[in-house]
């Protein structure tokens, strides 16, 4: 159930806490590009002084055109010309086109400069997450939470220079109102407090409705992710032949309508009351300000002021009420923009549990007697059942073994922890008789070469398809097209309007899509480029005919002579070619022999290999 209109959860303290967040934030920016925000900072530094000397102009304008007019030169404007009383005038106008010329164009080049550095900033934080997330556990990617946590850090990368521009436009604001302050007063210093005092509730309600909306959008994380996936799958190119058939258009559409709905009604309720209340509190800034005009009225017609003194203290006092009321909003909403940075470096933070010691090991080169699970146990994070447990077995150097077992016995979990992705709950697993996570993590992963059966389809041209095997080959043109060969996906490749450099996919223009079985051959050759002394292929062929599978597996026993292989596939005639065959059932090993051996023995590979032979009857 969508959780209702939140509750305000953060106090005052805890709210502003969050402004810890913003000296780190800064130097990050400063790190983009320092040349960027000094510019950033410098320019708006020259247009803090801007408003009060524009204004302060305006009001010597004023005071030389009342004294003017006193002297009668409206009459006699030639004379007046010719004789240089208007010298004075035309210089302060020409100073005032000056200023205003002078403003525009800073106010160009700092939009400029906010731009390109947002722009660098946000391409910078991006790469900086994805490298994080590439360090992260796989069983991190499996948590809803830390899915959520990934959502709200990925849109912070995109939403958060709005808040550079609010910290730097806070520190421009802030120096223009010292200067509006110093000349009022000069005037009135009463006039500075009771704007202050007016201003204060309406900063309170604006810092209380910015709680209010980060509790809403933080609570809604799942939901959000929740819309986005209907809103994927009611319109991409992967679902659209389901829903089409299935009529799942509807569902879809409905499902969104509903949910999308209520979050709306939930904004729409927070934004009514945060309307109500910010008209009524920013009504007192109003009467503030119109009590204090009124003063600065009665003074000038009591003769204190001059024309030009009423103009500029008016125009002062204005500018100065807009100011610290942008001043004070602006401060809580940079508190509120401080929370949303809390999402981006609390994901920072995660730190993988699966990583390399100090003093890691190179994996042994070459691999002299293989891997030995010693009584290993591993149960998903949140699940009840044990994937493995108490599982023994042996894999031998240079030995092709093959998995096979029922749905759910542990097949590709095994893999998974034979290629660290997972480490074991109980027991080890070791490498020439040292335990795993002695040897340095990058090296152990570069020696495995392994295609899963939920390979990635990647929409790039079928020689990078097959290149990001070995990313660092990428450019190898001959070892690219050795590893099509050998995985059977060089005709695919042919049969491309444009051959290795033709985009595969449907994703972007001129993709070519391909059908699951060629798909699967370009995704086996990728376990090729790899010269990995370990090759792993975990059901990587569901999508091929049983002749078409017998011939690649028959290609990964001939090219996997003198490495250690592993291969799981639900058919039982391709296993047959295995060294030696693993029987998994409930997370352990129930049989282990050859495919003559198990049949002898009668258990249940035997009885899943004649059910299987019968269908081929």
């Amino acid at each position: 159930m969508p959780p209702p209109l939140p509750q305000a959860q953060l106090n005052l303290r805890q709210r502003f806490s969050a402004m810890r967040n913003i000296p780190p934030f800064l130097r990050e920016i400063w790190g983009t590009s320092k040349p960027l925000t000094a510019a950033a900072i410098g320019l708006r530094l020259v247009r803090a002084f801007l408003p009060v000397a524009t204004l302060y102009i305006g009001k010597l304008i004023i005071d030389e055109a009342v004294r003017l007019i006193g002297l009668g030169v409206a009459h006699e404007l030639q004379a007046a010309w010719q004789s240089g009383i208007l010298d004075h005038l035309l210089l302060l106008l020409g100073l005032e086109f000056a200023l205003a010329i002078g403003s525009d164009l800073l106010g160009r080049l700092t939009s400029y400069a906010d731009s390109v550095l947002s722009e660098q900033f946000t391409n910078a934080t991006s790469i900086r997450l994805m490298e994080h997330a590439a360090t992260l556990d796989l069983e991190d990617f499996e948590d809803s939470e830390l899915q959520d946590k990934l959502d709200r850090a990925r849109r912070q990368t995109m939403g958060r220079m709005n808040l550079m521009g609010q910290l730097f436009g806070q520190a421009q604001d802030a120096i223009t109102v010292v200067s509006f302050a110093a000349g009022l007063l000069a005037y009135a210093p009463w006039l500075i407090a009771l704007l202050a005092i007016a201003l204060v509730p309406a900063f309170v309600g604006e810092s209380h409705f910015n709680a209010l909306n980060y509790s809403l959008n933080f609570q809604w994380t799942p939901e959000r992710r929740q819309l986005e996936y209907l809103r994927q799958m009611g319109a991409s190119v992967e679902t659209a032949k389901e829903v089409k058939i299935f009529n799942l258009n509807r569902f879809f559409i409905e499902r969104f309508r509903t949910l999308s709905r209520k979050f709306f009604e939930a904004n729409r309720r927070l934004a009514g009351k945060r309307a109500f209340w910010g008209t009524l509190l920013a009504a007192l800034g109003t009467l503030g300000y119109y009590v204090a005009y009124g003063y600065i009225a009665w003074r000038t017609v009591r003769g204190d002021f001059s024309i030009g003194d009423l103009t500029f203290l008016a125009g002062s006092f204005r500018r100065l009420r807009q100011l610290l009321e942008s001043l004070l909003t602006g401060f809580s909403q940079v508190a509120s923009q401080a929370l949303y940075l809390d999402d981006l470096y609390s994901f920072f933070e995660i730190v993988p549990e699966i990583a390399s010691k100090p003093d890691a090991l190179p994996v042994p080169d070459p691999i002299r007697r293989g891997f030995v699970f010693d009584n290993v146990g591993f149960r998903y994070e949140g699940a009840e059942r044990w994937a493995l447990r108490g599982l023994s077995f042996e894999l031998h150097a240079g030995e092709v073994l093959a998995l096979v077992g029922e749905n759910g016995a542990g097949k590709t979990t095994l893999v998974k922890l034979l290629a660290r992705l997972y480490d074991p709950d109980e027991g080890r697993i070791l490498l020439d008789g040292r335990d795993l996570r002695d040897y340095d993590l990058d090296d152990l992963r570069a020696n495995i070469g392994v295609i899963f059966q939920d390979f990635v389809r990647y929409h790039l041209t079928a020689a990078e398809n097959i290149g990001v095997g070995q990313i660092d080959a990428m450019d190898d043109r001959a070892r690219i097209e050795r590893a099509a060969r050998k995985g059977m996906a060089d005709d695919v490749v042919a049969a491309l309007p444009k051959g290795y450099e033709q985009v595969i996919g449907k994703r972007f223009k001129d993709g070519v899509d391909l059908s699951g079985g060629q798909w699967q051959k370009i995704a086996i050759a990728r376990a090729y480029m790899r010269d990995a002394q370990v090759m792993i292929l975990d059901e990587p062929t569901a999508a091929l005919d049983a002749r078409s599978e017998f011939e690649v597996f028959e290609r990964f026993k001939e090219l996997s002579d003198g490495k250690t292989a592993v291969l799981i596939s639900h058919r039982f005639s391709s296993v047959r070619m295995a060294d030696r065959i693993l029987v998994l059932a409930d997370g352990k090993v129930e049989a282990s022999g050859t495919h003559a051996q198990l049949m002898a023995q009668g258990g249940r590979y035997a009885e899943l290999f004649e059910l299987q032979a019968a269908g081929y009857r």
